[in-house]
């Protein structure tokens, strides 16, 4: 075995490589580092009566478990897109709700029963891209949540991983938790679509 083989430096040389993704030695956002917790709005479709529907009696429970898991950690702010949807589930975390229009959902049509795209994706990336880095920015080191829309957080995602929009064939459930870690101009995914707070507990757990 060479000197460069040793343990030590196989170890170094891991620990360099978890830095470069982000990550300190306990798997935890490297300090110095943000955390944009990208959020799914609760479900709002049960007896949908209006094109910027509240959330329904299952998103506001599922709002509600988010807004628990949440307030276990610290985080700097919690921003949201102006649709009801995602306004309502922000603010079942926090009564202090930063407004951002860039993080609405991308504009569609309905064909024939199918949603179309009605925006190009370059659009939905820019604005995107530029809520997050506006964020991070604001609260360099931090937690930040950002709640949106399924469509526009996938879009994001598929940019951070640099896939093509859409090519990622995953749709973030209601008020999953996606994290991008952020430190200068690298930007990482560390998960995708977490849902664990909507676990069910089994009985007598």
């Amino acid at each position: 075995m060479s000197d460069e083989r040793t343990p030590e430096a196989m170890a170094s040389a891991m620990r360099s490589i978890e830095a470069a993704f982000l990550l300190d030695e306990r798997g935890a956002t490297l300090a110095g580092a943000s955390e944009v917790w990208l959020v799914r709005h609760g479900d709002c479709y049960e007896d949908i009566a209006d094109e910027d529907p509240p959330l329904s009696a299952m998103g506001r429970e599922q709002a509600r478990r988010l807004a628990e898991r949440v307030n276990r950690l610290p985080y700097a702010a919690v921003y949201a897109s102006p649709l009801r949807r995602a306004l309502e589930t922000a603010r079942a975390i926090t009564s202090d709700v930063r407004v951002d229009e860039r993080l609405v959902e991308i504009h569609t049509e309905l064909e024939d029963g199918h949603v179309q795209p009605a925006e190009s994706s370059d659009v939905v990336l820019e604005r995107m891209r530029a809520a997050v880095v506006e964020a991070v920015a604001v609260h360099p080191g931090r937690r930040v949540i950002l709640v949106g829309h399924g469509v526009a957080i996938l879009g994001y995602l598929c940019d951070v991983l640099r896939l093509e929009f859409g090519a990622l064939r995953f749709l973030p459930y209601y008020t999953s938790v996606s994290i991008v870690r952020a430190l200068g101009g690298r930007h990482m995914v560390g998960s995708l679509g977490d849902v664990a707070h909507l676990e069910a507990v089994p009985d007598g757990a």
